[in-house]
């Protein structure tokens, strides 16, 4: 769905107090998120967790049966616990399947992503994940692809098929300090701002990355912009505050993180909230609802972005 200059994509659920219910729910939500516009269907990766939460490519696959013209992202893949081998022919397949319409959200991750569980180093973890993004464009553009690095190291290795996209689907990044947003501006095709960094922090790493982008002379035009956004519309604001932070404290743990970083209130707070992102710089935005999926996507869609 796009507004003027931006456009706006909805993240799919990916976590359902009655599994049984998910693909029935899938079935009737990503078409109708497809009917009402929206650029792209998202998803976020969280492998280790307490709460049931499907596993993010496998859902865009699915994601990808069930529409023709929506596009696929990931918000973001941590590829360091990802084999860049696999991932590579898992998402070719994907973008071929899809006829083309998949968006790679890429990250380092944080401290807070359990290295030793997935058999990996913590040590060096940005030489690692520029490595295996490395692989997986030689795997993805090269006829037989060669790979001399620290980490992974080949020669004259065929994978088939490519991608559809060429010479690869897009890369975009999740970044927030200075050294994550310089590598973004260098290697990537866009950059999202995360979900948990407030508006002003996204503020301050837009303006960052726009110097990075100068500094690499990086056309901006061909570079995105994005930040995900959790948010929730409702004219009682105490309510949809006390509902994001309830979300908030079963996924994340840090109930107090929801009042930070999320958007709420009547139509046009939130308006006038998601307008101070597009005047910062955003030209994409991935709505986050976390509770009452389909209301607010039908709400964001009729009500809201309209006003962009």
């Amino acid at each position: 769905m796009e507004s003027g200059n931006i456009s706006c994509g909805i993240a799919i659920p990916q976590s359902f107090d009655d599994l049984s219910s998910a693909a029935g729910f899938l079935s009737r939500y990503l078409p109708r998120a497809e009917a009402l516009g929206y650029e792209g269907g998202w998803v976020q990766e969280q492998i280790v967790s307490d709460a049931p939460i499907l596993e993010p490519v496998t859902l865009i696959t699915y994601a990808a049966a069930l529409t023709s013209k929506l596009r696929l992202g990931t918000s973001v893949l941590i590829t360091v616990i990802r084999n860049p081998v696999q991932l590579a022919k898992s998402l070719a397949s994907l973008d071929q399947l899809s006829n083309g319409r998949i968006i790679v959200g890429v990250g380092v991750g944080g401290p807070h992503i359990p290295e030793a569980v997935f058999g990996v180093a913590s040590e060096r973890r940005g030489l690692s994940f520029v490595e295996g993004l490395q692989v997986m464009k030689a795997l993805w553009t090269q006829p037989r692809a060669s790979m001399s690095g620290e980490f992974w190291r080949f020669a004259d290795v065929a994978m088939e098929p490519k991608p559809a996209q060429k010479p690869h689907p897009p890369l975009w990044f999740g970044a927030r300090d200075a050294v994550a947003l310089r590598r973004a501006a260098r290697l990537g095709d866009g950059w999202m701002g995360a979900g948990s960094s407030s508006s002003a922090d996204f503020i301050k790493q837009a303006e960052l990355l726009r110097r990075c982008l100068d500094e690499e002379r990086r056309d901006p035009d061909k570079f995105t912009i994005s930040k995900r956004v959790y948010l929730a519309i409702d004219n009682d604001r105490a309510r949809a505050e006390r509902r994001l932070r309830d979300w908030f404290g079963t996924r994340y743990k840090l109930a107090d993180m929801a009042s930070r970083v999320s958007i709420w209130g009547n139509r046009a707070e939130c308006i006038d909230k998601l307008g101070e992102l597009v005047r910062a710089g955003a030209k994409h935005l991935l709505l986050n609802p976390v509770f009452d999926e389909m209301e607010h996507m039908e709400l964001l869609a009729s009500d809201v972005i309209p006003k962009f």
